[in-house]
């Protein structure tokens, strides 16, 4: 799946007035994470247990 074929969205607890951000995307069995700020800039792509894992421990603080 080539960049531009993501669909990227962000939290719903982000404030939408174009404030730092982290923006995540599925692709098969991955999640892509990037910088809202720099949608040209570098790609995270973390394996979909991983990203549960990361998720679960976020959540719990």
């Amino acid at each position: 799946m080539s960049p531009d074929e993501r669909v990227w969205f962000k939290s719903s607890y982000s404030a939408g007035n174009g404030g730092d951000c982290v923006e995540v995307a599925t692709v098969h069995a991955s999640v892509c994470v990037r910088d809202s700020k720099q949608p040209d800039g570098p790609i995270l792509n973390v394996g979909s247990a991983g990203w549960t894992r990361f998720v679960r421990m976020a959540a719990r603080g």
